[in-house]
């Protein structure tokens, strides 16, 4: 621990101004500053963002108020992926949400808000403040699944999501209780100390850990806690789908290596056994049940089901036989894998965005019947995508993938890594049929592709970014393990 500068939060700090600024604007200039509104939050985004990555390069651990709130280099470099991720989401849904008069203040504040909460469940170094954090995004993405109020659709997804995710709240609360009252401490430092201790009831730290697990397992959207996935992915409007797909499952997946490999290590032999079982089914689920979905969206919804599967594999194979040797790949293959499925999220859900017009939403398969004739480049992009989502070469999804059994197979879980692969060859027919559709059918809609010079840019460097962290993804997982292995002091 260093003496913590207070400058290591200033990008933090600036977005909070830049919400501040952008509420001011959009109270007191209205519809006409809604173009302000934008351009604060994508700019304060984008220049957090890459202070965030530069900050990432201190491998020191600083403890702000009072121990509640860390900023070390696994920190900074998530904050750096979901601030960027997020800048990058609102500009593929720019146009998408000028033609259904969705271009407005709400949309750019709810969306901030929400970034706030991944930063601070990032950042939680205690059980009160990841519980903030946490509800800090939910809320926020509650209502802005709902902004578009005239469509049914949209306030059922945010009711499912709003009902189902009060129920989580209530578990995870619950399990905090318990752990609280067991240890005497919400602060992750002092929990783990105590629960190494040996002088606390076995009994009541296991109930704890199961519902602080059924917690997590929902908010990564993983089975049996699954059930909103696809309704809201399906329900909500695209824009708002990338935002609740998006960032906040990189979030989420931070969000639980704090509370169970920072808050709950010495419980490591119970909490892997229960995400053993979860990733299990979620590979199953998610791979199985995407084949038989007409709905790209939802078919997405159970791609992230499955993906989801993949990062609880890296979780779960930390701690081998009581001993870490093993921890820092295990859990930074994990990383890895939830900014690769970030990348590619975005590029996906980018292009789907792309083929929709006004009163059109481009979400069934049928959508993407020629597409290579109407833009081979974007057609090539949707490819690439959909070959890093099912694991094929050289695509960064081949790579993440493979790290990610590596480490189940270090662990001594062979079986669930072969469970993994055979899983994945029943998701890559969804993929692959999309790229099928695209090259091999005739186009069932003619009309010209609209999208801004900055789109189509982002869309080709979201492509090739996909290609050359495949061929070249060293630096990329050297840059995870050491923000693990220095976090974690391994």
């Amino acid at each position: 621990m260093q003496n913590a500068p207070m400058t290591v939060l200033l990008p933090d700090a600036l977005l909070m101004v830049a919400v501040i600024v952008a509420w001011l604007n959009d109270t007191f200039v209205g519809d006409s500053g809604r173009r302000t509104t934008y351009f604060i939050a994508l700019l304060s985004s984008l220049v957090a963002g890459i202070w965030f990555a530069v900050n990432a390069a201190d491998n020191n651990v600083y403890y702000f108020f009072s121990h509640m709130y860390v900023v070390d280099a696994f920190a900074s470099a998530m904050k750096a992926v979901v601030t960027l991720g997020f800048a990058v989401s609102i500009v593929y849904s720019r146009r998408y949400l000028e033609e259904r008069d969705l271009f407005r203040g709400d949309f750019f504040l709810l969306g901030m808000f929400s970034l706030l909460g991944q930063l601070v469940m990032i950042s939680g170094n205690n059980f009160l403040t990841l519980y903030l954090g946490l509800e800090l995004m939910s809320l926020s993405l509650y209502a802005v699944i709902a902004l578009r109020r005239s469509a049914s659709t949209s306030n059922e997804a945010a009711m499912k999501y709003y009902v189902l995710g009060a129920l989580a709240s209530g578990f995870l609360l619950y399990g905090i209780s318990m752990l609280y009252g067991a240890t005497g401490s919400l602060d992750l430092n002092e929990v783990v100390k105590a629960i190494a201790s040996g002088r606390i009831n076995d009994v009541v730290l296991l109930f704890g850990v199961i519902f602080v697990v059924a917690g997590v397992a929902f908010k990564m959207g993983a089975v049996p806690f699954h059930m909103w996935v696809p309704d809201v992915y399906q329900g909500a409007p695209t824009a708002m789908t990338l935002l609740t797909g998006g960032g906040p499952k990189v979030a989420a997946f931070a969000w639980a290596l704090r509370f169970l490999v920072m808050g709950l290590l010495p419980l490591a032999v119970d909490w892997q056994e229960m995400l053993v079982i979860l990733a299990a089914l979620s590979l199953i689920v998610g791979n199985i049940t995407g084949i038989v979905q007409r709905n790209v969206k939802r078919m997405l919804a159970y791609s992230a089901i499955s993906n989801m599967g993949f990062v609880l594999l890296g979780l779960l194979s930390g701690i081998v036989d009581g001993k870490a040797g093993g921890a820092a790949s295990a859990y930074g293959s994990a990383m890895f894998y939830s900014i690769v499925y970030l990348i590619t999220t975005l590029g996906t859900f980018g292009i789907v965005m792309l083929l929709t017009r006004r009163d059109f939403e481009a979400d069934t398969l049928d959508d993407f019947k020629g597409l290579n004739q109407r833009s081979p480049v974007f057609a090539f992009v949707m490819m690439v995508m959909m070959f890093s989502l099912a694991g094929i070469p050289p695509t960064v999804g081949f790579y993440a993938k493979l790290a990610v059994l590596e480490a189940t197979m270090n662990a001594g879980l062979t079986w669930l890594a072969v469970l993994a692969v055979i899983t994945s060859l029943f998701g890559a027919f969804y993929y692959l049929r999309i790229v099928k559709l695209m090259y091999f059918d005739a186009p069932q809609d003619t009309t010209p592709i609209q999208s801004s010079m900055c789109n189509r840019a982002l869309l080709a460097l979201n492509g090739v970014a996909v290609l050359v962290l495949g061929l070249v993804p060293g630096p990329l997982m050297t840059g995870c393990l050491q923000a693990i292995s220095h976090t974690l002091s391994l």
